[in-house]
């Protein structure tokens, strides 16, 4: 399957007085980037956010920006923190035990503890961080949300690089078409050429066919057309692997490119010329469209 590495996914998720939103942006990157931006209390849950991403994509650089809000269910500054109060009860208890007073614990008594309140910012801390199972809901929809785009900008890559696959296959098969056409005219041409210069016989004739031979073998492209059609062979067989395949995708196309290189280089024909750069024009807007492919 071919996915594009560019994309936006946003989940939302609500539970237990809480709404989280993530939102994720991809960019297309040589390796796997993750940069997570989370609200302070949950800082330390970051090391979750990575590894949900990983499990996830393969390459790419991604942006997690990470909101969460609280329903109003107090209107009061501050909050009693129970758990605090009840062991300042237990100790003043057990410090009159000591000092045998039978006096009982009072709340007057327990008001001269301030830890015993928890200010709003620590309560909205402590909110956040038990919404952390609904952040990862909205994480997981991110995800969803965020492969279901690159998916669609797959299918569309993909289209576009099949369509320029057979473009080569085409300039491929003009090539091969012309090719035994050309080296036996660049063959007769020498023979004229050679032929002119010889007015005796001291030249032998053999000698003759042998350079018309090496011309031929200089000029043959037939290797390098077998090896092309080969790499395009594979090259779309990538396009229709279930694994990741941008970075297969690259090292075929440099094989692409290479071959198309050569028959260029070896070419001494206009028309074989002309297909040759085409070939190579496609070969480039390849080489643009697979930066962009996980």
């Amino acid at each position: 399957m071919i996915r594009s590495m560019t994309g936006f996914g946003h989940g939302r998720a609500t539970g237990d007085g809480a709404t989280a939103a993530v939102e994720l942006r991809s960019t297309n990157k040589r390796h796997l980037n993750i940069f997570v931006h989370l609200p302070d209390p949950m800082a330390e849950e970051e090391s979750e956010v990575r590894s949900r991403m990983q499990e996830a994509f393969e390459r790419g650089q991604f942006d997690v920006d990470v909101s969460v809000e609280q329903a109003d269910t107090d209107d009061l500054p501050v909050a009693v923190d129970a758990d605090a109060a009840m062991q300042y009860k237990q100790r003043l208890e057990r410090l009159g035990a000591a000092a045998q007073i039978k006096e009982p614990v009072r709340l007057d008594h327990l008001l001269r503890f301030d830890d015993i309140f928890a200010a709003e910012e620590e309560r909205e801390a402590a909110k956040i961080k038990r919404a952390w199972p609904v952040v990862m809901n909205a994480l997981d929809a991110a995800i969803d949300d965020l492969q279901k785009m690159r998916a669609e900008e797959g299918d569309a890559l993909r289209e576009d690089l099949e369509s320029r696959s057979r473009a080569i296959d085409e300039h491929l098969d003009a090539i091969e078409e012309r090719a035994p056409n050309r080296v036996e005219e660049r063959q007769a041409r020498l023979r004229e050429r050679l032929t002119e210069l010889v007015e005796d016989d001291r030249i032998d004739p053999d000698r003759i066919e042998t350079e018309v031979a090496l011309l031929a073998d200089k000029l043959d492209v037939t290797e390098e057309c077998v090896r092309l059609h080969s790499h395009l062979k594979m090259f779309r067989e990538a396009l229709d692997s279930n694994e990741p395949a941008g970075r297969k995708l690259k090292f075929i196309t440099q094989e692409i490119h290479r071959e198309a290189n050569t028959i260029g280089a070896k070419a001494d024909d206009e028309e074989i010329s002309r297909h040759a750069v085409d070939m190579k024009e496609e070969i480039e807007k390849i080489k643009e469209q697979i930066r962009n492919v996980e």
